[in-house]
């Protein structure tokens, strides 16, 4: 399937921060970043509930959390989430493309005109065009439709699109993520790889990736590379996997963050003072509970930042290391995600 080219090979991965056309556009500005992913999103949306859907900053040794990015601390480098996806639908996140496009193709004639007048008192350098890497989510027909309605879209805007399907979040109540079993996995990569057929040779192509979990024994990693072989081998066998990158990797799931909060004891004390005792106020003590709240009343959510970069790592070297095992998979692609907070990190 056709690579991605991202340069400088640095980009944002689907998070809150990427959810509006103001946020995307300004990500698409950043002279550093060398594409843009948008956050997740759905045909129909996904409900947000802002008492559910939560997420905090913290100190990975104290764990004080913030719950306002603007306000946390510069030691507060881990993170928990209890998010599901945007509430944005992808109908409105290919507007907000388009919307960029058309910016930049004006700023592109703009720069253009100015080269080419010998009367021009400012030459004005031409916008860069970077990728977008379109995150979705949703059943197997969802995500073919997603794939029409993205490669449809391609013909509107002048930059590369591509299409990361999120099939590992950890939040989503009674919807294990399709990415830790290979049975299911396979099945949406198979209807990829049967619906980029219907559309060649006449429709542009557009790279398709996997979000994936963080595995953390060998059969995980071996359920992703049955998967990946399963896609590679079924018809028609004259193409490929449809899969060209993988991004490694997502949250972390059944993580906690607990925070003290002062309550009064249920029975009051009681004091003694000369023969008698007598009940007196009673003090307050301290007692943990679950920093943020969440769709299925724990707090457990999604463990990220400095905390899961190890763990990213591992994956990202680990799944190479599969992919480099078999001639059919060796051509997909890594995007690494996981707590790169400075050049130190983006270099591992």
């Amino acid at each position: 399937m056709k690579p991605l080219t991202i340069n400088p090979p640095l980009l944002n991965s689907a998070n809150p921060w990427c959810t509006t056309l103001e946020e995307l556009q300004e990500l698409y500005n950043c002279p550093f970043t060398g594409a843009v992913t948008t956050r997740t999103s759905l045909l129909n949306g996904f409900p947000h509930d802002p008492d559910i859907h939560q997420y905090a900053f913290f100190n990975p040794t104290t764990h004080n959390a913030s719950h306002d990015s603007a306000n946390a601390s510069a030691d507060q480098t881990g993170s928990l989430n209890t998010l599901g996806y945007s509430p944005i639908l992808l109908g409105e996140y290919l507007n907000f493309i388009k919307t960029i496009s058309d910016r930049t193709r004006e700023a592109r004639d703009i720069a253009s005109a100015t080269l080419s007048s010998p009367t021009a008192s400012t030459r004005l350098s031409s916008p860069i065009i970077k990728p977008f890497i379109i995150s979705v989510t949703g059943s197997i027909e969802e995500v073919l439709r997603c794939y029409r309605l993205i490669t449809a879209h391609q013909q509107e805007v002048i930059m590369p699109l591509a299409m990361e399907i999120n099939l590992s979040c950890p939040n989503i109540p009674g919807q294990p993520p399709p990415a830790y079993h290979a049975d299911r996995l396979a099945e949406y990569l198979i209807a990829l790889k049967a619906e980029v057929a219907t559309q060649q040779p006449t429709a542009t192509q557009i790279p398709i990736g996997i979000k994936t979990p963080p595995y953390t024994h060998a059969d995980q990693y071996n359920s992703l590379t049955n998967a990946l072989l399963a896609s590679a081998t079924a018809s028609p066998t004259t193409l490929p996997t449809p899969v060209s990158f993988i991004t490694a990797t997502n949250t972390l799931g059944s993580a906690l963050l607990l925070s003290p909060r002062f309550e009064a004891p249920s029975s009051p004390t009681l004091t003694t003072t000369g023969p008698s005792s007598t009940p007196s106020a009673p003090a307050p003590r301290k007692v943990l509970h679950s920093t943020l709240n969440s769709a299925a009343g724990t707090g457990i959510g999604g463990l990220a930042g400095a905390p899961l970069h190890p763990l990213a790592l591992g994956n990202v070297y680990t799944i190479k290391g599969e992919l480099f095992r078999h001639a059919e998979l060796e051509a997909i692609q890594i995007i690494g995600v996981g707590g790169v907070e400075d050049a130190d990190g983006f270099r591992r």
